[in-house]
Parts: C-alpha cells; structure tokens; sequence
C-alpha cells in the first residue's frame, strides 16, 4: 500500500491552493484528480479583496495581479421599468485590493505552476475512505476505483459539490437553489469598446450580467428560477446560446444579447444552482480525525457574492496554517491525535464564516432575482441595494491571515521539501 504524509482529493482551486500552501510549509501533498487534466470549465470567476488576501499568503497574487484591471462600478438595470442603479465595489476595495474578473484557467494554472511536476496524479478516481491505526495512531486510507490503497497521515477532500469525502464524514447532500444559470466568455477580436464595469439587469425570476476581462473579452451570466425542462439542450452550446438569446433574455438590452451571441461556444456551461444548507455546516462533521473537507466540499453556495472560489482559497490559508502550528509545536508533522486537532481548529474557524457566506450568497440572490410586484422591487432597490447591500458584501473585505514561518531545521521536513524542489 502507498504511503504519502497529505493526499487532497481534486485539483480544483481548493485542491490545488491548499497543495501551494502545504509546499510553503515545506510539507508535499499528492493530489488525486479525477479529470485528465486541469478541470477548467467555467470561463472566468471573479476574485474580490479576501480571495487576493489569500492569493498573498500563498505567494501566487503577484502573478495574477497585473493581468487584470479593477473593477470599482456596477449599473443594475431595472428590466420592466428602465431604471439603472450604480452600485460601488470600491467601497470594498482594503488593504490595496479590488475586485478583478479573471479567466478560471490562469487561476489553476497559476496555482499548478508552484507545485512540483508530479504533485497532480490525473484520471485518479476516488472510492472509498476509511480509517486504520498505524503505531499508536490513525491514518486514513483511500481506495481508488482502480483498486489501488492510499495511506496519508491527513486527507483532505476538495472534490467538489457531490464530494465522497464529505459523504463519509456524514454531510448532507446540497440541496437545490430551484434557480439555473448559464455562463459563457464573449469574444470581440477587434475589442469591445466597453468600461470596465459590471452590467447588471434584473427581472422577475431573471438576473443577467457581463463585465469585461480585457478589451477583447466578457465574462457573462443568466440566472433563472427553476422552468428549465430541456435538460438536453445543457449539453449542447449552440442550442444553449440560442435558447438564451431568443427566449429567457429576449426582453433585456441589445447590449447584453450581442455580448452573449459573440460567445466562444466551448466556454458555454449551464447548471443548477446548489448549496449546502447553512446548519449542516454549523452543526455537521467538517472534520473526523485526520479528515476534512474544503472548498465546495465543504460550503457549496449560490454564485450570487461571487464567494465560491474565493472562500476556498481561504480555506487553503487557514488549514495551511493549523497544520503549520503543529508541525511547529511538535517539531515534525505528525498524524493521530495532533493532526486530528489541527484539522478540528481549522473546521471550527471556517464553520461559521462559511456558514454566513453561504446565507449571504442566498439571500443576495433571493432579493434580486425573486418576485416582480411593489413590494419586491421594494426589497431589492431601497432595502437590499441600498441598506443590505454594503453589510452582506462587507465580508468580502476579510482577510484569512498567513502562514506561519516553520523552521526547516528538522530532518523529515528538510527531506520533504528536498522532494518538493
């Protein structure tokens, strides 16, 4: 049976962040992802000040950084009566970062380039966990679906919505937002000619955006209540765009149809909207001995803060500096009952803090989107727009620490990060 000190399930931006901050501990991770490669589908996702926070403690933000401008405004327009709202994101900026709108892909890659080239084991499907005593403690044990045992003094599932991890540690399954949405990146070769804002227009049951990347791409998004029935369509991007221009969006601005009808079919996506239930996360296992989940693994959410890959970046910073305080404490990264403490202090921090994001996404999306009489246009304009709004989306401005400085003066993390180089 293989033998390895941190195995992370998946090589999405939770896996692959927590693996950067497991290397900066001098600590090598293997990541087992599914996929034969790089899962990046979804064309762009935007990253507001705490994601950047992260990106900092993982030495990966310089990278990116410069790539991609701010974003400071935002103009909601009212569908059924004309009327466009600005809504600022500077007022978010801290610390000197902004939210900036970038391609999915350069995050991974970014983050794939700090680890070492055999860090990732692709077309690694995971079966099975377990637990078994080694020498006084425990261990975890994967099984792959190709036969092969896994044993890791800590495993970390960052396998997505319907994670087998989160499974055995006996979280319930997410459940339906009853909304949809279709994404795609629009491609002007001779440039756009738009501001870098983000465009919002509202309706009843409906919500659409676009806001650029650069001067010749936007990212862009339709969300609806749940009337979608065909399913068969979602896999076919012609049809998808079509069905998006010609009937759900077929009452909103030129503007947003030509953006949508300029899409690279490939990044043409449509999915349900899920999410875990707050009190599951407050109340159910985030961690069982030297297991835990982390990114949607953990706190799948409604697109609506754009706080999905932004949480899991913290998620990768805070679990790399309880690991790193233990190996500090003990002088070496140990398994049983230490790292079971490490991995129960970073599920005790992160419990509540996802928990909020997961009601703020959900209720930012319910006010905007839900309803179309008085009293809802109400709720959305003056109270949510206007007194909510800065409230639900101050938690963007949070910042999730460092990590902290372990001493490379100890054999067993000199040699690992000897491999790890």
């Amino acid at each position: 049976m293989e033998e390895e000190d941190v195995v992370i399930v998946g090589a999405g931006i939770a896996g692959l962040a927590t693996a950067v901050a497991l290397k900066r501990l001098g600590v090598r991770a293997l990541v087992l992802e599914k996929a034969e490669g790089l899962r990046t589908t979804g064309s762009a996702l935007g990253l507001s000040p705490n994601a950047w926070f992260a990106l900092d403690a993982l030495g990966v933000a310089h990278k990116l950084v410069t790539a991609y401008a701010p974003c400071r405004k935002g103009l909601v327009t009212d569908i059924q009566t004309g009327a466009i709202q600005e809504v600022s994101h500077a007022k978010f900026d801290t610390g000197g970062h902004a939210l900036r709108v970038l391609h999915r892909k350069a995050l991974l890659e970014a983050l794939a380039e700090e680890l070492p080239i055999d860090t990732i084991r692709f077309s690694s499907k995971l079966k099975s966990v377990g637990n078994q005593a080694q020498e006084g403690s425990s261990c975890a044990v994967i099984h792959m679906d190709d036969g092969a045992s896994i044993k890791a003094k800590a495993l970390i599932g960052c396998d997505g919505l319907h994670s087998v991890v989160a499974q055995w540690l006996g979280l319930r399954p997410p459940v339906n937002s009853g909304r949809w949405a279709v994404r795609g990146l629009a491609v002007f070769p001779e440039g756009h000619g738009m501001n870098l804002e983000f465009r919002q227009f509202v309706t009843a049951g409906k919500r659409a955006a676009f806001v650029p990347l650069n001067d010749k791409e936007l990212y862009w998004f339709l969300g609806c209540n749940f009337s979608f029935k065909g399913e068969d369509i979602a896999h076919d991007p012609e049809l998808l765009k079509r069905e998006v221009t010609d009937n759900f969006a077929k009452e909103f601005p030129q503007l947003y149809l030509t953006v949508v009808q300029h899409s690279d079919l490939s990044t043409i996506t449509w999915t349900r909207l899920m999410f875990r239930l707050p009190w599951d996360i407050i109340f159910g296992n985030l961690s069982n001995g030297n297991v835990t989940v982390a990114g949607d693994a953990m706190h799948p959410m409604t697109p609506d803060m754009g706080q999905g890959g932004c949480s899991a970046l913290e998620d990768a910073v805070v679990l790399g500096r309880h690991i790193g305080d233990s190996i500090i404490r003990n002088a070496r990264l140990v398994a049983g009952d230490q790292m079971a403490g490490a991995l129960k202090r970073y599920a005790e921090e992160r419990r509540w803090r996802a928990a909020g994001l997961i009601t703020g996404s959900y209720l930012s999306g319910w006010f905007q989107q839900e309803g179309s009489g008085w009293l809802k246009k109400f709720l959305r304009d003056v109270v949510f727009y206007r007194l909510l709004y800065s409230v639900i989306f101050g938690a963007r401005r949070f910042d999730c620490g460092k990590l902290p400085c372990v001493p490379s003066n100890n054999p067993e993390l000199e040699n690992n990060q000897s491999k790890i180089d």
